[in-house]
């Protein structure tokens, strides 16, 4: 089974969408992978969302769980430096950067559905 770094909007999706036929699909999905990766900036990234819409308890918990169901892949100096790569001459954000990377790294492949990852060289991304 590949590697697979889940990346926010799959998050987002999972806690937000008010469509539950996503939500069964995110849910499967997280139950049917073995090899799920999440990067710290993700966590990043969902704490501070959930703590804007609905506090810090949830926030803390959700993150919790997050981290208890997938391996959280810290920001390390290899990781930085190539996400500089992948960002260089592009638009692509710091974070989304920086997740392109860690999945590089991995040779994951990336779970989400956001344009910014279409097209970078090297990396594979499929959505539910």
């Amino acid at each position: 089974m590949p590697n697979l770094v889940y990346d926010t909007r799959f998050f987002i999706e999972h806690f937000y969408s008010a469509n539950k036929g996503i939500q069964e699909r995110t849910k499967h999905e997280i139950l049917a992978n073995k090899s799920k990766y999440v990067s710290v900036i993700t966590l990043h990234e969902i704490y501070r969302l959930t703590l804007a819409k609905e506090g810090r308890e949830t926030a803390r918990l959700r993150v919790s769980l997050i981290s208890k169901d997938f391996r959280v892949v810290d920001v390390n100096s290899a990781v930085a430096l190539r996400a500089a790569e992948v960002r260089h001459g592009s638009s692509l954000p710091m974070a989304d950067s920086l997740i392109a990377a860690t999945c590089l790294d991995l040779k994951a492949a990336c779970i989400s559905d956001d344009p910014h990852f279409a097209g970078l060289r090297g990396l594979t991304t499929r959505w539910i």
